[in-house]
């Protein structure tokens, strides 16, 4: 059975029937807070492999923070954000594992149906405790204003998903690398990287010298620059911007760290984007549009924002939680938000840096 046995990385699995899965919510639409959106419903009955399992997740909405999960697993599968005002984020989706049935990788369609069968749900429509209506109307409350609403969605509700998980805690590390989430090698390079930064933060005033020599080595082959360093324009000095109207499909090369370092203030932001160490990795990189982001849910609010500057996402460009110290490895893959001044386009597309972990699970 699926709840006997944790799933792993590269597992097939099939999203149950609509009525399965409604079987399982309260009247919210929930799971142990976490909510099963509308737009899921569309893979109902169809097979996937696991991406990562999510046995942890990031908390962004407050002090940045990791927080342990449990029987959750993310799909190779993102929010279309159509239930909740256009939201443009792209957030990859939580999977309860009460919503998926196991299926063996060599099984063809009729042995899956078996397996299917064996671990199906056996109750009725009557006996469902949520209706579809439920859990649309679950998506969103009303705000302060009459005219405004707060929406509820899986991104939302993330800092009630599970208790705190202190970066000490050593068995994460060990069910990133068991659940084949993360490769040894980047987790030996997570913990050579978290140790010089750590001095390099101790305050013994090494930091200019360290960093020199940790771009140095990395030049040798090829590596990356250090990640973490202050953009170059003073707080209270507008940032540059520039509109070149990019659009959904086209290729654009990401500019040089160096170049984007001239973009930002010393809060490391740009007209209030922040550009954080996970994006450097992609820094010098081709990459096609996935989208334009003008509308998103704020996860702490809930209310739609509109923004005044619209960003990009491009596809293949998430976090990986590599320099991030309490959630090293979280699997939740945020999408990066890119400025358009931190890009330009190109007219021949070309293969992204080579030290970035991309995985995609195909539908079967």
């Amino acid at each position: 059975m699926l709840r006997s046995k944790k799933l792993r990385a590269g597992d097939w699995v099939e999203v149950r029937s609509k009525d399965e899965i409604l079987a399982t919510l309260d009247l919210s639409g929930q799971v142990e807070g976490l909510p099963f959106m509308p737009q899921m419903f569309q893979y109902c009955g169809k097979r996937f492999q696991v991406y990562k399992r999510a046995h942890k997740t990031c908390d962004t909405v407050n002090p940045i923070r990791s927080l342990r999960l449990s029987n959750v697993v993310h799909l190779d599968l993102r929010c279309d954000g159509k239930a909740y005002g256009n939201c443009g984020a792209a957030c990859l989706i939580y999977w309860k594992t009460s919503w998926l049935n196991p299926v063996d990788s060599g099984v063809g369609p009729s042995g899956a149906h078996e397996a299917r069968s064996k671990n199906s749900w056996n109750g009725s429509p009557q006996a469902l405790l949520c209706s579809e209506q439920d859990l649309l109307a679950g998506t969103k409350r009303k705000a302060e204003s009459p005219d405004e609403w707060r929406y509820v969605c899986q991104a939302t509700q993330v800092p009630m998903l599970g208790p705190a998980l202190p970066w000490w805690d050593v068995r994460q590390y060990l069910e990133d690398y068991t659940s084949g989430n993360t490769s040894l090698g980047r987790m030996a390079r997570g913990a050579l990287y978290y140790g010089y930064y750590s001095v390099i933060q101790s305050g013994i005033g090494v930091g200019s010298p360290l960093r020199w020599l940790y771009d140095a080595f990395q030049s040798l082959w090829g590596g990356l620059p250090f990640p973490r360093r202050t953009g170059a324009l003073p707080i209270d000095h507008p940032t540059p911007h520039c509109t070149s109207n990019i659009q959904v499909g086209e290729f654009v090369r990401v500019k040089s760290y160096k170049e984007i370092l001239s973009t930002l203030n010393t809060d490391n932001k740009n007209r209030g984007l922040y550009f954080d160490a996970e994006l450097v990795p992609y820094c010098g990189g081709t990459y096609r549009v996935r989208s334009r982001v003008e509308h998103f849910v704020d996860e702490k609010t809930g209310k739609l924002v509109t923004l005044k500057n619209p960003s990009l996402l491009l596809e293949g460009t998430i976090c990986q939680s590599r320099y991030s110290a309490c959630r090293m490895f979280c699997p939740r893959g945020i999408h990066a938000w890119w400025r358009e001044i931190w890009v330009e386009r190109v007219s021949k597309p070309a293969i992204g840096p080579p030290d970035v972990e991309v995985r995609k699970s195909p539908v079967k």
